[in-house]
């Protein structure tokens, strides 16, 4: 149980890191990115394209799949910025969810319904815990979604920039008025949620299966995870990933239980769900 727990715990951490991209989009600029791992997905299938078909170099074509990725990302955040400013948050994430079936279809268009032949930027273990191996992709993907959530956190409270975002987010209107550029900043945080969300999926695809499919759908865990933020708290968000990751490598360990490491996400989606609805309905009765 505890190595199948920490064998999961690479997956965690990939839910952990898309889960704090999902909060930040959130929070500032009004989206649930139903997109966001998709965007990632489709930028390592180029890359492992560039590399096995065009010869780059390993490192050349990840950098390029990362740049792709983020790029996708800030075209999609400028195409929501610039034509559903006005929008409420349904409307923009229901365009993300176009986007995700787009890049799926397109990804089985160009490169096939095969698994990809990724190869591995981090193998190996990094050490070892009451006999059970800790590979080096747990340990740089757990590292990676606390970094980034507090880095962002950092970002947040400390800097002028910060202070822009939060106020292109509580009052864009009147941010818009104060003179804050609200386009830029907002194709800012897709860009860079883009390459992280990228960034994390190159270094985690190699060990997951990496159908287009399979990759695109990782943005249902990672919204489970943020679910329990809320789609505000970046801490709950990073722990939300890991204990999923950590759970789904725990029942799969158990042959009469291992099929319902799949239904899990939705499990947890579903019990967040009916927890607010109920929450709000006793906070109404007091």
């Amino acid at each position: 149980m505890l190595q199948g727990a920490l064998a999961g715990l690479a997956a965690g951490g990939l839910y952990a890191v898309l889960a704090v991209c999902l909060t930040l989009m959130s929070r500032l600029v009004r989206v649930v990115n139903f997109a966001q791992s998709a965007t990632g997905m489709f930028g390592c299938y180029v890359a492992v394209f560039l590399a096995v078909h065009l010869g780059f170099p390993e490192w050349l074509a990840t950098l390029a799949g990362i740049l792709l990725g983020g790029a996708l990302s800030a075209v999609l955040g400028w195409i929501v910025s610039t034509w559903l400013a006005e929008a409420d948050t349904g409307t923009r994430s229901a365009v993300t969810v176009a986007v995700l079936l787009l890049l799926i279809s397109l990804a089985f268009i160009l490169f096939g319904n095969k698994p990809q032949p990724f190869h591995p930027l981090l193998a190996g273990p990094a050490f070892t815990v009451g006999g059970v191996v800790v590979s080096q992709v747990t340990v740089v993907t757990v590292a990676l979604a606390v970094l980034v959530a507090l880095g962002c956190r950092a970002v947040l409270a400390r800097t002028s920039l910060g202070v822009r975002l939060r106020a292109l987010s509580e009052r864009p209107t009147t941010a818009e008025l104060l003179g804050i550029p609200a386009r830029p900043l907002s194709v800012g945080v897709w860009t860079a949620t883009g390459v992280i969300a990228t960034l994390a999926v190159s270094i985690v695809a190699p060990s997951q299966s990496n159908d287009p499919t399979s990759l695109a759908m990782l943005v249902v865990p990672a919204a489970a995870a943020a679910l329990l933020g809320g789609f505000r708290r970046l801490d709950l968000a990073v722990a939300g990933g890991l204990v999923l990751g950590m759970a789904q490598g725990a029942v799969a360990q158990a042959d009469k239980l291992s099929v319902l490491r799949y239904f899990l996400p939705f499990l947890v989606i579903v019990a967040l769900l009916l927890w607010t609805q109920r929450k709000e309905v006793w906070d109404a009765a007091r």
